[in-house]
C-alpha cells in the first residue's frame, strides 16, 4: 500500500484552507531510490507525473514503465552534469535544477539543435548553505534574465530545498518573491513534511517521496 489517496486528500484541503483552485499546485510523486513495484503500485492508482535525482537511474526505470502506461511525465529533481544534458532532454520532460551559466549554455545548444525544450526552472539556494546547490538568492535575478536574454532559454519556474533545520514558511515565501518578480508561474517547493505549509505560500509543484512510497529502499529500486 502506498500513501497516494492520503496525500492527495491533505494537498486538496491545504489548497482548500489557502482559497486556491483545486488544481493550482501538482503533486510530483519522488520515486528515487524506490524498488519498481512501489512504483507499480503508484503508477496503477492512476498518477502519471514523477521526480527522479539522476539521469542514469531514470534511464533504467522509466522506458518500460513508458511503454505500458500512457501519460507519464517525468521531472529531473537532481543535480544535472554538462555530460548528461543528451539523455536528460531524451527523457524528461521537466528539468527542475538549472542552476549555474555553463549548464544553461550548454542546455540552449542542445535544445536549439533540437528544436523543441522541456519545462526549465532555475534551482534557487534559498538558505544560501554553502554545500547545497542552487544560484544564491542575491544572484538569482541576474541569473534569470540571463538564461532568458543571453540563452533563449524558457524558463517556466524556480525551486529550492529549505535548509533542513530551519522553519520553511519564510524561505517558501522568499522563493515566491523571487518567482513574481521575475514573472515566473512555476513555483516547485514543499516536500513530505512541509508540503502543506509550501502550498499556503503559493507552491506549485510539491516534491513527496517517503510519504507516498515510504522509507527509500537503495537495494531494491530495479
Amino acid at each position: 500500500m502506498t500513501g497516494l489517496a492520503d496525500i492527495q486528500a491533505r494537498m486538496e484541503q491545504a489548497l482548500l484552507d489557502a482559497g486556491r483552485a483545486r488544481d493550482s499546485a501538482r503533486l510530483i510523486a519522488v520515486s528515487k531510490v524506490q524498488p519498481a513495484d512501489r512504483v507499480q503500485a503508484v503508477l496503477d492508482q492512476g498518477h502519471r507525473v514523477f521526480g527522479e535525482n539522476r539521469v542514469q537511474e531514470a534511464q533504467g526505470r522509466w522506458p518500460p514503465f513508458r511503454e505500458r502506461y500512457d501519460g507519464i511525465e517525468l521531472h529531473l529533481i537532481g543535480p544535472l552534469q554538462t555530460n548528461k544534458i543528451k539523455p536528460a532532454l531524451d527523457l524528461f520532460d521537466t528539468i527542475q535544477t538549472l542552476d549555474r551559466d555553463r549548464l544553461a549554455r550548454k542546455l540552449a545548444t542542445e535544445i536549439q539543435a533540437r528544436g523543441v525544450a522541456p519545462g526549465l526552472l532555475v534551482q534557487i539556494n534559498i538558505g544560501d548553505e554553502p554545500q547545497k546547490a542552487g544560484i544564491a538568492t542575491d544572484k538569482a535575478d541576474a541569473f534569470i534574465d540571463a538564461c532568458r536574454r543571453d540563452y533563449e532559454l524558457p524558463i517556466s519556474g524556480v525551486m529550492a530545498i529549505p535548509p533542513v533545520d530551519d522553519s520553511p514558511r519564510h524561505h517558501f515565501q522568499a522563493l515566491a518573491q523571487i518567482a513574481h518578480r521575475n514573472g515566473l508561474d512555476e513555483i516547485s517547493m514543499g516536500m513530505s513534511a512541509d508540503f502543506e505549509i509550501a502550498i499556503a505560500e503559493g507552491a506549485t509543484m510539491i516534491r513527496v517521496g517517503s510519504a507516498i512510497f515510504g522509507a527509500r529502499d537503495p537495494s531494491g529500486m530495479t
